[in-house]
């Protein structure tokens, strides 16, 4: 399998807090995004340069509250206690093309990727990874059982898997405002762990740094030069 680059996730406390956050580091605005049913989230959204984009994300406030945990960690303790220094860069979502299937791709390895499950906004339509307790993206200790010893977590380094059912990507509805992605950086304690586990995905292109933190940050380039947002 190959995955691709989808899409950045910016966490945000509120929609309006994270779009000012990137539009403080990039000097342009998100766009008004939409409401996922289901989830009690709602976004924004901006264009990058390639068919990728990036996606501000926060709990609706003005929503029913869901009756399973959010997706992204947004229900947890840890992710909570992050955004009340405010919105970072949290994620990434890899895109899986066909003739290759998701659905099947988990019912063969049900330890290594979690749960798809179908989603919409407005005419979009869309199968996503999302594990039953709503964490983050983690990878089995040894086998593909995943029963000899604790998972590995992978802090937002492990990217959500998506696969759209739509013949049109949302990336081709956003406006184009100069900005490219330059480079996405990865730094975690278990570096090596994680790289062995993108191996297997396919994502071979995004090695993580050994570091004592677990962070992503991304250099985009903007019509003022080199921003990187964290």
């Amino acid at each position: 399998m190959t995955i691709a680059l989808d899409h950045l996730v910016i966490a945000a406390p509120t929609l309006e807090a994270g779009a000012q956050h990137v539009a403080d580091a990039l000097g342009v605005t998100p766009q008004p995004g939409g409401a996922h049913p289901g989830m009690g989230t709602h976004n924004c959204l901006l264009g990058l340069f390639g068919g990728i984009y990036l996606e501000v994300i926060a709990i609706d406030p003005e929503a029913p509250a869901p009756t399973r945990p959010r997706w992204f960690g947004l229900d947890t303790e840890a992710v909570q206690a992050r955004l009340r220094h405010g919105p970072f860069l949290m994620h990434w979502v890899a895109r899986v093309e066909r003739p290759a299937d998701l659905s099947l791709w988990q019912a063969q390895y049900p330890a290594r990727i979690p749960p798809v499950i179908p989603m919409t906004r407005g005419d979009l339509r869309w199968r996503i990874t999302a594990p039953e307790d709503g964490s983050l993206p983690a990878w089995p200790a040894d086998d593909a059982d995943g029963t000899n010893g604790a998972a590995t977590p992978g802090d937002g380094i492990l990217p959500t898997l998506i696969q759209w059912d739509v013949s049109t990507h949302p990336s081709s509805r956003l406006p184009n405002q100069g900005l490219a992605l330059r480079s996405l950086r990865a730094r975690h304690p278990q570096a090596a762990r994680l790289a062995e586990a993108l191996q297997w995905l396919g994502g071979t292109q995004f090695v993580p740094e050994a570091s004592t933190l677990a962070e992503l940050s991304a250099e985009i380039e903007t019509p003022d030069g080199v921003r990187t947002l964290r």
